[in-house]
């Protein structure tokens, strides 16, 4: 269930998409260095409204490349960085990970390390970004009728290090029983 690092993206202000890079760093119980939602507090601007001493559960965003491809195929092109992600990937079903998996990047034995804390629960910015989609990464299961975020995750940085374009990634699941994500 590994994968494999295809960008990385930050973006030192508050705008919806964020930069490609070659390299960003990671820092342990912060964020992406330089990123205007690192922090040990909430960073995004509705949480801040809401409680500013709420801890930053979203540290680090990542989003799969495969959405990318399923988007384009219903007419909407996406690139890395332009959802606000701060790592790209491809390979690993981010949205299927239980909560508190742990993806390490680069070398098994080392390597910064992040954990997965829930889903992103997209806005309307989305829709600012492209009209209509938001209802494409955001809808409902046919069947059950709960509904389905597939704006990627967020996660919390447990080790720090450096993280890039090539990188692999590494999966480790808690231990039993898994909790499934939820939005945070």
């Amino acid at each position: 269930m590994d994968g494999v690092v295809t960008a990385v993206s930050s973006n030192g202000t508050y705008s919806f998409t964020k930069p490609n890079r070659e390299r960003v760093t990671l820092l342990a119980g912060l964020g992406v260095e330089g990123d205007v939602h690192a922090g040990v507090t909430v960073r995004h601007r509705s949480r801040v409204a809401q409680d500013p001493t709420q801890p930053n559960l979203r540290q680090v965003h990542l989003i799969h490349e495969e959405l990318f491809t399923e988007l384009a195929g219903q007419g909407h092109q996406v690139r890395p960085g332009e959802l606000g992600e701060n790592i790209t990937t491809r390979g690993i079903d981010l949205l299927a990970l239980p909560t508190g998996t742990l993806l390490r990047f680069g070398d098994v034995d080392g390597g910064a390390v992040v954990e997965i804390t829930g889903l992103r629960n997209p806005c309307r910015q989305i829709d600012d970004f492209q009209d209509g989609l938001l209802k494409r990464v955001v809808g409902r299961d046919p069947d059950s009728g709960e509904i389905v975020r597939k704006a990627g995750v967020m996660s919390v940085v447990r080790e720090g290090g450096t993280v890039g374009p090539g990188d692999a990634v590494h999966v480790e699941l808690p231990a039993h029983p898994h909790r499934p994500l939820e939005r945070v």
